[in-house]
């Protein structure tokens, strides 16, 4: 019965709180702050970035954020692709390759790396963003370079995994991939 009062207490505490925003804002979604970048998101996914690159201190603190988001994404291939890259790149960027970059940044893990390693067109808007065509051309040269096509997938077909375990060959290992 407490538990029941309590969740009770906290809904009319949320539903008060939000009783003063507008419908126009309930549309939208929250605003996020990087620090020296704040982006707005809207309904229709425009987005409105400002970037601070005034005096050093101010690109330094931008460039580690930056740096430290495309190295700490939770996908190790994109973690080491990305976070390379953007240390290479990130110095030489002006303003505008910096919002391109936070546009690729903002992208969520497994359909950038379809979409990056070939697995999947990328959208149309995606293509013409300068940050995302160079990490691609990069990951497409290592693949032309160190990785023989049999070992791929064409486009739209899933990864080559390795040896099926479930057809199991006389001689072959009896579980995992040995």
């Amino acid at each position: 019965m407490g538990s029941l009062r309590k969740s009770l207490i906290s809904l009319h505490r949320a539903l008060k709180s939000t009783a003063s925003i507008s419908p126009a804002e309930t549309h939208l979604r929250p605003q996020f702050g990087y620090g020296l970048v704040q982006r707005s998101y809207s309904a229709n996914n425009g987005s409105n970035l400002d970037i601070d690159l005034s005096n050093q201190e101010s690109k330094r603190r931008l460039f580690n954020r930056l740096i430290y988001r495309s190295k700490q994404r939770g996908f190790l291939e994109l973690d080491l692709v990305l976070g390379k890259w953007v240390e290479e790149h990130i110095h030489s960027m002006d303003e505008q390759g910096i919002k391109s970059l936070v546009d690729v940044l903002d992208l969520e893990n497994p359909d950038l790396w379809k979409w990056l390693s070939g697995q999947e067109q990328p959208p149309e808007a995606l293509q013409t963003n300068p940050v995302f065509t160079a990490v691609r051309n990069k990951i497409m040269n290592n693949l032309n370079s160190y990785a023989s096509p049999e070992t791929r997938a064409t486009p739209g077909q899933p990864w080559v995994r390795g040896w099926d375990d479930i057809k199991k060959s006389q001689g072959g290992p009896l579980t995992g991939n040995q």
